[in-house]
């Protein structure tokens, strides 16, 4: 009598989702980076940070112009270093770093087009009575059909203890 064994197929780990975090200098920031986190923790994901610099329109002083955009590119990149370390503070890991110039709305599809790993992206909404922000009342609007990914919207006032409960 002859054993047969069965094999299986060798399957491929599981994809890495990636939680995309829009940095800016919005209070509600630090909220949406704390969720991102704890939700990349406990699911073996990862976090990416994009910073998104706003291009002048000052054509006619382009040195000036240069100058000041190479300042708020090292700006950026000082936050993204600090927020890098958080991160990895709160998942062992460290994130991916993205710094784009132009329209946020643009550049955040840009990127998610551009990135097929990024699977999540993670915004929270302000508290002020003006509204919720421009990229949640973007991509809740006629943005969100733009989307290939799921955005998760995270209230904007919730403290580090409710952050740790729902996630």
């Amino acid at each position: 009598m002859t054993e047969t064994t069965e094999t299986s197929p060798p399957t491929s780990p599981p994809p890495v989702r990636i939680f995309l975090v829009v940095v800016d200098d919005s209070p509600e920031l630090k909220v949406a980076l704390r969720y991102a986190c704890l939700r990349a923790r406990k699911s073996g994901g990862k976090v990416a940070l994009l910073t998104v610099l706003e291009q002048g329109e000052m054509q006619h002083w382009l040195a000036v112009e240069n100058l000041i955009r190479e300042e708020q590119r090292n700006e950026a990149e000082l936050m993204l270093q600090k927020l890098a370390r958080e991160v990895n503070q709160l998942t062992g890991t460290l994130p991916a770093l993205y710094v784009r110039e132009g329209n946020p709305h643009e550049e955040v599809l840009a990127l998610i087009a551009e990135e097929p790993s990024i699977s999540i992206l993670v915004l929270a909404a302000g508290t002020d009575p003006e509204g919720p922000g421009p990229l949640v009342s973007y991509y809740t609007g006629r943005g969100l059909g733009k989307l290939r990914i799921p955005l998760t919207i995270v209230p904007g006032g919730l403290s580090n203890d409710a952050l740790d409960a729902i996630t």
